[in-house]
């Protein structure tokens, strides 16, 4: 049943009478950012569909900024309407959201929002990057196979839906969560060096978008990364490595012999 909250906040309410919103210090703010990281790394999905839109110099950067300006502002707002809802000591859970609707008796409303977020957003651009890297060489052409009719990587779709399924089924969400926030942290670093390196060494190549105040941006972005991710679990980190070693050794073994150069550069 839900609890009452006080009107002012003393004894049932969001934060206990007397205390700092900071009262765990700068460091907590950090550690929590780390984790709560993986709620906004929906926006680089965008660029995923850079063959799908019209005007991809145009539009992908209007979505890029958009949607995280967008995010930033709906989950700060989801934030505080949750604490108003449960006691925030109640919100230590991996999936507040859900646990907040079903404290008011609405408990599939948690899963319907988690399961369309999943499939419109995350899913499709995991499947492009797939199909995008099959066509390049690193992996096996049968993740870049089309439909003949659906006209839809079909085969890349099904394997990532199952992989997926199978991840969120047998592992501890928190794990997942941490370990898909310093791999995307890692690939944002990976990306700031890059313009900063290439932008030296191709400073005449066509950039439909050009990435302004370098290097200032970039480096401001891989300090940021770099910070977040030195807050995150050391268990973190070494199964990163793992990963990443995983990831070397298909490279190594099978891409590195059938890719060439391709792409545009910012």
């Amino acid at each position: 049943m839900p609890r009452p909250l006080s009107a002012a906040g003393v004894s049932d309410g969001p934060l206990p009478a007397g205390q700092s919103p900071l009262h765990r210090g700068w460091g907590g703010v950090v550690t929590g950012a780390a984790i709560v990281f993986f709620a906004y790394i929906g926006f680089d999905a965008v660029s995923t569909t850079a063959e799908e839109v019209r005007n991809p110099r145009r539009d992908l950067p209007v979505g890029l900024i958009g949607s995280l300006l967008i995010a930033t502002a709906l989950y700060i707002a989801v934030s505080l309407v949750l604490t108003g809802i449960v006691p925030y000591p109640e919100l230590n859970v991996p999936a507040p959201v859900a646990f907040a609707l079903d404290w008011i008796g609405i408990p599939w409303g948690g899963a319907l929002l988690g399961i369309t977020s999943v499939l419109l957003v995350l899913l499709f651009g995991q499947t492009q990057i797939i199909f995008a890297m099959s066509r390049d060489g690193l992996l096996p052409a049968a993740f870049g196979e089309v439909h003949p009719t659906l006209r839809t990587p079909v085969n890349v779709t099904l394997v990532v839906g199952l992989v997926t399924a199978a991840i969120g089924s047998l592992l501890p969400l928190g794990a997942v969560a941490e370990l898909v926030n310093i791999g995307t942290l890692a690939a944002f670093i990976i990306v700031s060096a890059g313009v900063i390196v290439i932008r030296h060494t191709r400073p005449d190549a066509r950039r439909p978008f050009r990435v302004p105040f370098v290097p200032a941006v970039p480096l401001l972005a891989i300090f940021s990364c770099v910070y977040l991710i030195v807050a995150l679990p050391t268990v973190t980190h070494l199964r990163f490595v793992v990963w990443l070693l995983i990831g070397l050794v298909i490279y190594f073994a099978y891409g590195s012999r059938r890719t060439g150069a391709v792409g545009e550069v910012g």
